[in-house]
């Protein structure tokens, strides 16, 4: 049975990816520190799963769990993510998504030198290429930009991690995904956080004027990529996984709005659509080229948007408990 560790493995996509090598039938090794977006809700109980609680930083702990459970993988997922708290205060970014990485690089660098060769996929953003321009995907060679705090520390890890494959010759690969969407997903984030809003009578806010635009996969589309990256994925590259569903943020809310009203979910007046100032920094458009994962791994996104959105809708006005 294959052994992978998933760090970050309590959090949105990280609790999609557990579920999803668990039906791979992996052993599944979850490490967590378990901060304020973590999932603790329909807590998973599989005895080919195992969940440790703990801050990927505290390295003689990690180190500690390597040498025992021996991994053919990790895949990282532990960061913090809310662009908005980035602003608001940089400093968790830095420890969680910088100084993490180089934990988790030094950890693994550790075991080679025993001759235990662990791979590391690990889960970046599109948001490193910073504002894309009309007409334009940014594939794997395209120039780092990031706007905002939250991408700079993805941006550094990923740089980091190039630098320990090249001086260490450590076995890692770098997925670059575009925005993810699905069960489980923290409420600050925008379909759950306008979903919360529908279903608890309030305004539905929307940064300026709507108008950004953003790439949308289904996180189990995601985690079949990572699966892919985890079997065939070649070392020192990079592969950036989208959908090529642009979409801008006014027409999203739009679209939830009438796939709502199609399962008949109840919107009260007072949830409308409000524009809020706009927050410092924000990108236009995101649109990345995936081209190089569909070549190499025989990977494309398989879920569409409206069927996406049906199942993910359904499913929190059938687990409102998550929000509490």
């Amino acid at each position: 049975m294959n052994k992978v560790i998933i760090t970050g493995g309590s959090g949105f996509i990280g609790t999609n990816l557990v579920k999803f090598l668990l039906r791979k039938n992996f052993y599944v090794i979850n490490i967590d520190k378990l901060g304020y977006s973590a999932n603790t809700y329909n807590v998973i109980k599989n005895k080919n799963y195992r969940f440790y609680k703990l801050d990927i930083n505290n390295k003689k702990k990690l180190l500690k769990i390597l040498f025992k459970h021996r991994p053919k993988a990790i895949f990282n997922l532990a960061a913090e993510t809310h662009v908005d708290r980035s602003i608001d205060g940089p400093k968790n970014f830095i420890e969680s998504n910088f100084l993490g990485v180089f934990s988790l690089l030094e950890s693994i660098r550790t075991l080679k030198k025993k001759n235990i060769n662990i791979k590391l996929i690990h889960i970046s953003t599109d948001e490193v290429y910073g504002d894309i321009k009309k007409n334009k995907r940014s594939n794997e060679k395209y120039q780092y930009k990031p706007s905002s705090p939250y991408s700079a520390t993805k941006a550094s890890a990923d740089l980091l991690i190039e630098s320990y494959i090249r001086t260490y010759k450590i076995n890692a690969v770098i997925s670059k995904c575009s925005n993810n969407y699905g069960p489980y997903q923290f409420p600050e984030k925008l379909i759950p956080k306008i979903l919360f809003n529908i279903f608890n009578n309030r305004k539905l806010p929307v940064y300026a004027k709507g108008l950004n635009i953003r790439e949308w996969i289904f996180v189990t589309d995601h985690c079949e990529a990572l699966y892919k990256l985890y079997l065939n994925g070649r070392s020192g590259q990079s592969y950036n996984v989208g959908s090529k569903i642009n979409i801008k943020n006014i027409d999203l809310i739009k679209k939830i709005l009438f796939i709502c009203k199609k399962q008949g979910i109840p919107i009260n007046k007072k949830s409308k659509i409000t524009f809020i100032k706009d927050r410092p920094g924000h990108d236009f458009r995101y649109a990345i080229d995936c081209s190089k994962i569909k070549k190499e791994m025989k990977w494309k996104n398989k879920t569409k948007i409206n069927e996406g959105l049906y199942f993910t809708i359904k499913w929190y006005y059938e687990n409102k408990k998550f929000f509490k």
